[in-house]
């Protein structure tokens, strides 16, 4: 059985990629059929007998001409139509009893109405309905009641509606099938237009829970500054102002963060964030991990601010995650922080030799590690450059300003390795 079906939908597929050649074969089977009913007698006198009578010359030539036509009914639906109505007309006038040649003018009707609209399908549907009844009732040997005769009606009138069915049909899997279309070409526009319109919400909310209470801390601080010398009961009443505020905008912070979090996520860390501080702990923890690293240079004075402090230590943990992971074997790393002006520069470096594929993955992989280092430098105000070295290795360099701003995150053009470890 599985064999079978097989082979009819292989069979059906090259039909259906070749459609003249199926128009070819409909149009000798509709030949075979009219022959055989052109042998059977409608009106013999024990009902309709088959051998009783043969076909005349002309009604073969009308019979053959009318499916000649029917090949090409799919490049000219009306053309065909109109043929092979014209054919069975003369067939009705001239040959009595005639041959079933309007067989052919019942597919002709079904083709039209599957590939026009609606509208033109009512229209010359019961034009050929209405025609070719009238001429088998007018001109036919039989009595214009005769079965054959309602018998033409019935059979164009059906080919006509299940012609409109089958467009029908056709239209609603083509719109199905281009709404999938759709929806697959824009699944990944619409998820970042969400993930865009998410993070403009979450900042919009934490802007509008903390920015009320931390100006109020702001002026009540000011004020218990100004008269704690001289008045110091109103400079506590102000420093109980600036506690409840304080208390208001954590407690309202903790809730709006707390809509990010899922049932089960871990508590969030009671230690500081991770800076400068640590980060002989965290390269001892990657030489221990095979990768030698040696720290070139680190300023550590005065501190920095302390997200640009965190975006350092940021950087240099995934750029090292990332020559641990795609460098190759032999690979060494450098490490250096050092300021400039108004700028602390991080620079990571090394000598790898990993493959295409792992220095690639950043742009064509499943890897976030220099998108998440790019956001997070490009929050602050600074660039994220990384590509290849001349003469091989890989190069991590940001520049973070000083004084961090908050801004939307950019897209500075980076190439090369990206890591999975953010």
């Amino acid at each position: 059985m599985t064999t079978i079906g097989t082979g009819f939908l292989r069979v059906r597929r090259w039909l259906r990629d070749h459609p003249l050649a199926f128009d070819g074969a409909l149009a000798v089977a509709v030949l075979v059929a009219m022959i055989v009913g052109s042998f059977t007698d409608p009106n013999a006198p024990n009902g309709p007998s088959f051998g009783t009578r043969t076909p005349e010359v002309g009604s073969v030539v009308l019979m053959v001409l009318a499916a000649a036509v029917l090949a090409l009914r799919r490049r000219n639906p009306m053309a065909v139509l109109a043929a092979t109505g014209g054919l069975s007309i003369v067939e009705f006038v001239l040959v009595d009893p005639p041959a079933p040649v309007v067989m052919s003018a019942v597919i002709a009707l079904y083709t039209v109405a599957a590939s026009t609209d609606r509208p033109t399908t009512w229209r010359v549907g019961l034009l050929t309905m209405a025609v070719l009844a009238a001429s088998a009732m007018v001109f036919g040997a039989s009595p214009w009641y005769s079965q054959e005769n309602l018998g033409v009606f019935a059979w164009t009138g059906m080919a006509g509606a299940a012609g409109d069915a089958v467009r029908s049909r056709r239209a609603f899997v083509d719109a199905i099938r281009e709404r999938a279309e759709r929806a697959e070409r824009t699944r990944e526009e619409e998820a970042r237009r969400r993930v865009a319109e998410e993070r403009l919400r979450i900042a919009r909310d934490l802007h509008d829970v903390v920015a009320h209470h931390i100006a109020l801390v702001n002026v009540q601080a000011g004020v218990a500054a100004h008269v704690m010398d001289k008045r110091p009961d109103q400079a506590k009443e102000a420093l109980a102002h600036v506690r409840e505020a304080s208390r208001s905008a954590l407690g309202e912070l903790r809730a709006t963060v707390g809509l990010l979090r899922q049932s089960g996520d871990p508590e969030a860390p009671t230690e500081p964030a991770p800076g400068l501080a640590v980060l002989d702990e965290l390269v001892e923890t990657v030489r221990r991990a095979g990768l030698p690293v040696q720290v070139a240079c680190v300023d550590r004075r005065p501190p920095l601010p302390a997200a640009v402090d965190l975006a350092a230590y940021r950087v240099i943990q995934e750029a090292l995650t990332n020559v641990r992971k795609h460098a190759g074997p032999g690979a060494k790393a450098e490490v250096s922080v050092v300021r400039v002006g108004g700028t602390a520069e991080v620079t990571v470096l090394d000598n790898g030799t990993g493959s295409p594929e792992g220095a690639g993955a950043g742009a064509d992989g499943g890897g976030h590690g220099l998108l998440g280092m790019r956001e997070r430098v490009t929050a602050l105000g600074g660039t994220l450059t990384a590509g290849p070295r001349y003469g091989g290795g890989f190069r991590v360099h940001a520049i973070l300003p000083l004084k961090a701003r908050t801004g939307e995150p950019g897209t500075p053009g980076m190439a090369g390795r990206t890591g999975e470890g953010a």
